[in-house]
């Protein structure tokens, strides 16, 4: 008699046989973290933003924005490790996870549209690059990406944890460009984000992935009604949390303070730092 009852899962999808094959192991080197911003004129600067321009701006692309922009000023952060050594990043590229639902109901993968030389656009054009990329994505017309899904598709659930090791020192640790076999080039880039707060959560921690080299995951929270102090007095506020989770390998508190200094202020003071609204 067996121990337990079981039916083997034969619908999965290629993110879900990924991530059976990436953890091997509980044990790494991940710090999290959580950054509380107030969003009463980052709300009302997403909403001027749409009148002025017709783009549908959300708080996602502010912090890729501000993600972004604080990278350039931590380059130490935007790196990878090589033979144990740190290679820091010429080009800020910045990716943002989505959900692919078009295979039908419970068979939901996820995948990543990035935003290259992000520090580089306005928030404009982010927003619009991004959206494109989404698109395309979500309709399954990134060619690189399907054909990368493809080979993972063909890969034993037994060789899982060999082959993504072996992709991350041929990609990362070689440098060598797989484009030819299946395999996009540089996927998830430097950061990572994942909004949490579209599944209605205030805190969630993403886990490192190793095989992507991503030393930072980025997952913002929802934005929600809450007391907070202003000049000593209690009154009603927009707060949302942002979370982090950081490879401790190479980045360490100081880098993270930097970062979540830089991202506060610019999610604080939209207007400022932001495109300007004129």
């Amino acid at each position: 008699m067996a121990h337990l009852e079981l039916v083997e899962k034969k619908d999965v999808s290629s993110f879900r046989k990924m991530a059976i094959g990436t953890w091997a192991t509980a044990y790494d080197p991940t710090v999290y973290g959580t950054l509380s911003v107030r969003m009463e004129k980052s709300l009302k600067y997403i909403e001027r933003f749409r009148e002025v321009h017709g783009v549908r701006l959300t708080v996602t692309h502010l912090v890729a924005r501000a993600v972004a922009v604080a990278l350039r000023q931590v380059p130490d952060a935007n790196a990878i490790l090589r033979f144990n050594k740190i290679y820091l990043r010429q080009h800020i590229t910045i990716s943002v996870l989505v959900v692919q639902t078009d295979q039908g109901d419970g068979k939901v993968d996820l995948t990543a549209a990035k935003i290259e030389e992000a520090d580089k656009k306005s928030l404009k054009e982010m927003a619009a690059e991004m959206a494109a990329t989404i698109e395309k994505v979500r309709q399954r017309k990134d060619a690189a990406l399907e054909k990368g899904k493809s080979t993972v598709s063909m890969i034993p659930f037994m060789f899982m944890n060999l082959f993504l090791k072996v992709l991350h020192l041929l990609m990362y640790t070689f440098n060598l460009d797989l484009s030819a076999f299946g395999m996009p080039k540089d996927a998830f880039g430097g950061v990572t984000i994942t909004n949490v707060g579209s599944l209605g959560l205030d805190i969630a921690y993403v886990p490192l992935v190793p095989y992507t080299a991503t030393p930072i995951f980025i997952a913002p929270g929802a934005v929600s009604d809450e007391p907070v102090v202003e000049d000593g007095k209690v009154v009603p506020g927009k707060v949302m949390r942002i979370n982090a989770s950081f490879d401790h390998r190479f980045i360490d508190g100081a880098h993270a303070a930097k970062l979540a200094r830089t991202v506060k202020e610019m999610m604080e003071n939209p207007f400022e730092q932001f495109d300007k609204l004129d």
